[in-house]
């Protein structure tokens, strides 16, 4: 376990998380198989989407959490370039007193423009951190998407260089009509 020292843990996790966004890469984007038929009416688009982002993570109470083991965070993001958008969300963080090992687990609502097209959608954050070995996951949620994003499916990976964030978004979208 690691030591609860009062707020102390929360820049340990925090610095723990960043570590795993930091050098992470996402697993391959999945959709759920379709139909023959249904495949051949409706015609998607693979894209990228990449641009910076704003972060702001921030401590939340949680009395019924081991807070010597778990911790909970917000998350408030300001996306630019080919995402235009906010999102909101909470992640929970896990650490052990092993070095370089911690978890989290992360749902986050996007809103806005995604090139041109607007919605919103959900992103599910999946990260460990093995001994100094991170392996992270963002997928958006299936059938998560709304207004003109509905139909969306992809992942994202996030890439920070001198403390500054960007996203790389591999997606799929139906086509407009």
């Amino acid at each position: 376990m690691i030591p609860n020292n009062g707020m102390r843990l929360m820049p340990l996790l925090t610095i723990l998380c960043l570590m795993l966004l930091a050098s992470s890469s996402c697993l391959a984007q999945t959709s759920p198989p379709k139909s023959a038929a249904a495949s051949q009416k409706e015609k998607t688009l693979t894209m990228h989407a990449k641009g910076p982002f704003d972060v702001k993570l921030a401590p939340q109470t949680s009395p019924d959490l081991p807070q010597d083991v778990l911790s909970r965070m917000s998350i408030d993001k300001q996306f630019h370039g080919d995402l235009e958008g906010t999102s909101k969300g909470e992640m929970l963080i896990g650490g052990t007193d092993v070095k370089g090992s911690a978890g989290y687990v992360a749902m986050e609502q996007v809103t806005g423009k995604l090139n041109g097209r607007s919605g919103s959608f959900i992103l599910q954050h999946s990260a460990t951190m093995n001994r100094g070995v991170p392996q992270l996951s963002i997928t958006v949620v299936p059938d998560s998407g709304t207004g003109q994003l509905a139909g969306l499916t992809g992942s994202m990976n996030i890439i920070i260089t001198d403390g500054k964030h960007a996203y790389d978004f591999e997606y799929s979208l139906p086509e407009a009509h």
